[in-house]
């Protein structure tokens, strides 16, 4: 017990707290608990003393404790959020949130700023290494997992950046225009579902406007949506610096932010002041903004006793192998032709090895922009294939000479690249890198091209002639052992794609039409967003445009045969429904497996204009060679949905509904019907 400040007592239920710790403070203290007042720690709030009210301290993320923001220490840097998506695996994304968890609470945070969920509108995007899918049902399903991850450490995930950031050129001034439907079906979808199945304890608002209102002070995305439909308890918080020009301390007030950050600039106290003279700043408003805020501190154990909190550990031999295995099972075989991988170190005698990405490291200082981590070591591919070859294969730098050649190109996290600040300039490789593929394989036709990368390549001046790619994204510190254990085979690759490669730019929804108004935008900055639902896959799918390899796609060193599909149920209802899908799937190959088994609907009859397919449950597989097994994937009747305009509400309508099961959103091996009443 802690006498008269039960506050500080964990035994007392928290709301009883909160309203116990709201009566002490002073009208100037809850201004004191909306905005962080020094600009000598940036990631941490001020305390107040008097009530014993410390610090509240945050770390950039999403690939772990973020250098510059965590005391300049050393985390483990795993795999970018693209390669965790491409693991389709919601157990391994629920280990990686704990695993950031251990390592935030060691270097005495109470917060990451994680996940990132903004959809793949575009390949350009900058930060789309950092973001999971174009697919809101594959975001929210390895989001989730993430946050409660993160919190069962007691440590606050941040949902970021709400909402519709989806570039970030002129991200700090543009205004994303999208229609009701669309911004609810597409963008929102994933934030609502984390929220109402997380229960994350922060979301950090964006830079841009949606629809010509700043996010910090768009009242009807935070308040009326977030905190009164979706039922949000927690911190609404400003991206660093993004409370500028053209935003008011009342805007934001009405809105519902509730922390600014780095320091006040609409919030600050003379201003706060002010608005509570003038009747602006209610009472209930404060003490619901302050309740947040103490709310949040009391769940990380910020306001309480520590010592009750889960003890945190970083750069630990267990983070590690997990950086290593979801870098794995994220990666993509793109193309394999003849079989060349896997490759028999046997039979090998000299490998040479080239490339802009054979010798780089990619984390560090600010790499990548705010989600930089400087971990203790980075393996390097070179490095990778050193210790995997080691006296026993020859490495060579002249391809003429070597049984195969391995060129690792992509990019990398600098400005033009996979970077926050600054959209790529272009979907094809650096023209010396095009130029290298070339010549290698003229010079060796076993040449195998492996992309490390956060983003989507055209390969239409080299793919031909190249018989295997292999997508590696950023695979974090451990990603050349990585990369070494899949090109041999020590790890059947499993990775599917999460987001949709096209051939050209122009083949992408967002730059389709070739005007600015598009992207990146008009003289006003507006960016309207005329593809309405039909983003990623669902896109290509209505123009019939093929892509360069499509959503869900990823090749296996053994091979699956799908048997015949069956429903547990004929009809379901259309509120909390949810039927089975029971799916045989055999090894056919000579290796051990995984299978990503996909589960799409089609609408038959909708009274609106819906996509041909929507992703709406998958389940990994792991089958030994010969083995037989039944995938069973349940599917929600609220997974059916759309979102009705007219009503401003998500609506399964009754009919039936088409089944479609595949290896990809291209790749529909299986179908049946449901009816839906």
């Amino acid at each position: 017990m802690n006498g008269n400040l039960p506050y500080l007592d964990e035994n007392v239920d928290i709301e009883e707290r909160i309203s116990d710790l709201l009566s002490r403070l002073t009208t100037k203290e809850k201004f004191m608990l909306l905005a962080s007042h020094s600009r000598r720690r940036i990631y941490t709030t001020n305390p107040i003393k008097r009530l014993r009210i410390p610090s509240f301290k945050m770390t950039d993320g999403p690939l772990g404790a973020s250098y510059h923001s965590s005391g300049l220490k050393k985390n483990t840097r795993f795999p970018a959020p693209i390669s965790l998506a491409a693991t389709w695996n919601r157990k391994l994304a629920g280990e990686v949130g704990a695993a950031m968890g251990e390592e935030v609470r060691a270097i005495g945070r109470h917060m990451i700023l994680a996940p990132a969920m903004n959809i793949h509108r575009t390949p350009l995007c900058g930060r789309t290494f950092e973001y999971f899918s174009e697919d809101p049902y594959l975001t929210k399903e390895i989001a989730i997992p993430v946050v409660k991850g993160i919190q069962s450490l007691g440590i606050g995930g941040c949902l970021k950046h709400y909402a519709a950031n989806n570039q970030e050129t002129d991200r700090g001034s543009c205004s994303a225009e999208i229609d009701e439907r669309t911004l609810h079906e597409i963008y929102l979808r994933a934030f609502r579902a984390v929220v109402k199945e997380a229960d994350p304890w922060a979301v950090m608002a964006s830079f841009n406007k949606v629809n010509g209102v700043y996010a910090c002070e768009n009242k009807n995305l935070i308040r009326d949506l977030l905190m009164d439909k979706w039922g949000f308890k927690g911190i609404v918080m400003t991206d660093w610096l993004s409370t500028r020009k053209g935003q008011t301390t009342e805007g934001c007030i009405k809105a519902g932010l509730s922390l600014e950050m780095p320091w006040p600039i609409k919030y600050k106290v003379k201003l706060l002041k002010k608005a509570y003279t003038d009747g602006i700043l209610t009472d209930e408003t404060l003490n619901d903004l302050a309740r947040r805020n103490l709310r949040v501190m009391m769940l990380t154990g910020a306001i309480g006793d520590t010592k009750a909190q889960p003890k945190g550990s970083r750069n630990t031999a267990q983070h590690h192998d997990l950086a290593r295995r979801v870098a794995e099972e994220g990666m993509v075989l793109l193309k394999n032709d003849g079989g060349v991988l896997p490759l028999d170190i046997d039979a090998i005698d000299k490998i040479a090895l080239l490339g802009p990405n054979l010798k780089k490291k990619f984390g560090g200082f600010l790499k990548g922009g705010s989600s930089g981590v400087k971990p203790p070591f980075e393996i390097t591919p070179l490095a990778g294939m050193k210790e995997k070859c080691k006296g026993r294969i020859k490495i060579v730098t002249d391809a003429s000479q070597a049984d195969l050649a391995i060129v690792f190109a992509g990019l990398d996290n600098g400005k033009g690249g996979d970077s926050e600040f600054q959209d790529r300039a272009s979907l094809d490789l650096p023209g010396n890198q095009i130029a290298l593929i070339n010549r290698t394989v003229a010079t060796n036709p076993n040449t195998i091209v492996v992309l490390i990368a956060g983003s989507p390549i055209a390969m239409d001046d080299w793919l031909e002639a190249v018989p295997v790619v292999l997508e590696a994204w950023y695979s974090g510190m451990e990603g050349g052992r990585a990369i070494a254990n899949v090109l041999f085979g020590d790890v059947n690759p499993s990775g599917k794609l999460p987001l949709t490669f096209p051939r050209k730019l122009a083949d992408s929804p967002a730059h389709s039409s070739g005007l600015s108004r598009t992207y990146p935008g008009d003289e006003e900055k507006k960016v309207y967003y005329d593809e309405g639902i039909f983003v990623g896959y669902r896109w290509f799918d209505k123009e019939e445009i093929a892509p360069l390899f499509p959503f869900g796609f990823g090749m296996s060193y053994t091979t699956f045969e799908y048997g015949s599909i069956h429903l547990d149920k004929k009809s379901i209802t259309r509120t909390d429904d949810t039927f089975v899908v029971d799916l045989e799937v055999v090894n056919t190959g000579e290796r051990s497996g995984a299978e990503v088994v996909q589960v799409y609907s089609r609408d038959i009859q909708s009274s609106v204009m819906r996509p041909q397919k929507e992703l709406v449950g998958f389940g990994k597989i792991r089958l030994k060679s010969g083995e037989k097994k039944t995938a069973s994937i349940a599917v929600r009747a609220e997974d059916l949905a759309f979102y009705d305009i007219h009503r401003h509400e998500w609506v399964v309508e009754p009919g039936d509904f088409e089944i479609l099961v595949g290896r990809s959103a291209q790749e529909i091996l299986a179908k049946a019907m449901i009816s839906c009443t």
